[in-house]
């Protein structure tokens, strides 16, 4: 849709002005009105076409994830949980706006106003199956060795907790005990840790997840 011209390459030199500060991110959200009236499937796709393609024209994937998660938290309410996915990143903010920001490299990152909110004239309709594979939990219950230090956000509600883990495990069998413990059924949960989204498919003692370090959960109820 066009994405390669709302963002700037990254040459060998800074981007990033010399004067510029990094600002908090701000809670306020881009107010707009899509051309055409679309339903929610509709931008759903588009920004998933938009996450999906941006790595491939400039700056750093695991960039691109942490602004993903951190534009998600923002757009649940979440504004805490999106900052700490930014200073994770270690992404500034010279504006305070996610809508245009850079890395610790200096490339700069331009995000359209549809991957940060909802435009005024969205229709609802009947929402269509997710085609995110399921990747089953392991038959096998593993006996745990280590807690797994974890923030769990729901809506606006955000809890701290140790889960114990063996550290055999897969992502996928974590986010299957949160289900099972927190009783949240089929809705989307994503691992974030120093920006990085986790993989499903990956052992928890491969994820390299710093000693002590708190790893963020987000559980989308209302995006899918």
């Amino acid at each position: 849709m066009g994405n390669c011209l709302l963002r700037n390459r990254c040459p060998s030199s800074r981007n990033q002005p010399e004067e510029a500060k990094n600002q908090p991110v701000k809670s306020e959200l881009p107010v707009w009105s899509a051309e055409r009236s679309i339903t929610t499937e509709q931008l759903m796709r588009k920004r998933a076409e938009f996450w999906d393609t941006s790595p491939a024209y400039e700056g750093r994937k695991e960039i691109w994830d942490a602004l993903k998660a951190a534009a998600e938290a923002l757009e649940t309410g979440n504004r805490d949980l999106a900052q700490a996915i930014l200073d994770g990143a270690s992404i500034t903010l010279p504006s305070g706006f996610l809508s245009d920001c850079y890395d610790e490299l200096g490339c700069r990152y331009v995000l359209p106003p549809y991957v940060l909110s909802r435009p005024t004239n969205i229709v609802t309709s009947k929402p269509e199956p997710s085609n995110e594979p399921v990747i089953p939990a392991s038959p096998v219950t593993m006996a745990p060795d280590m807690y797994l230090k974890i923030r769990l956000s729901i809506g606006d509600a955000v809890s701290d907790e140790k889960l114990p883990v063996n550290s055999l495990e897969r992502i996928a069998d974590v986010k299957e005990r949160l289900r099972q413990n927190h009783a949240l059924g089929k809705s989307r949960i994503r691992m974030i840790c120093c920006g990085k989204i986790l993989n499903d498919k990956t052992a928890i003692k491969d994820a390299k997840i710093p000693k002590s370090f708190i790893v963020q959960v987000i559980v989308s109820t209302d995006l899918e």
